[in-house]
């Protein structure tokens, strides 16, 4: 396929969008957000072209600063820990960039591109890997899992502000 031209100019044609069955599949969801520290750094296009070069979809974004509230039940299982009000005095210094990506085992694979919550641990080539020093100042979220990215987009989303559309690449993808 080609483009088509029009009176308007040209236009892209996408491929038939593909059976429910394939699609299903297709369409699991991972919850990534750029922490404070990633916004003031100024890389969060970086992060972002890193996610459509790897093929994923965006399929919603927003700039929040974060209430107490909102990160206290983010991170509900680390309240235990002895680094929680840290973490929460870092999540709600600044402004958070919160995403979620759409694609054939985002979750997996965005947490294999971020690298390992420490960046000391973290190979060159994934986020940490090149962007961060500190453990404390790690500059992204990633969901651990389905389940834990369903959570974390409900928490962070409205149903309205998630979009559905098939992109223009699928067919170059899958």
């Amino acid at each position: 396929m080609g483009s088509v031209s029009s009176a308007a100019g040209p236009t892209a044609v996408c491929a038939e969008a593909p059976s429910a069955p394939v699609m299903a599949a297709l369409k699991e969801r991972t919850f990534i957000a750029v922490k404070p520290d990633g916004v003031q750094r100024g890389i969060i296009g970086e992060i972002i072209k890193r996610f459509e070069q790897k093929g994923f979809k965006l399929v919603g974004m927003k700039m929040v600063q974060a209430s107490e509230d909102l990160l206290m039940q983010h991170y509900i299982d680390l309240k235990e820990r002895p680094f929680f009000p840290t973490l929460i005095n870092y999540m709600s210094s600044g402004p958070v960039v919160a995403m979620v990506w759409e694609g054939k085992g985002a979750v997996k694979t965005g947490r294999v591109m971020l690298g390992e919550t420490d960046p000391a641990k973290s190979s060159p080539g994934t986020i940490r890997g090149d962007y961060c020093i500190d453990v404390g100042k790690n500059i992204i979220h990633g969901s651990d899992s389905v389940e834990s990215a369903n959570k974390e987009i409900s928490l962070w989303f409205k149903d309205e502000e998630l979009v559905t559309y098939t992109s223009c690449a699928f067919s170059w993808l899958y």
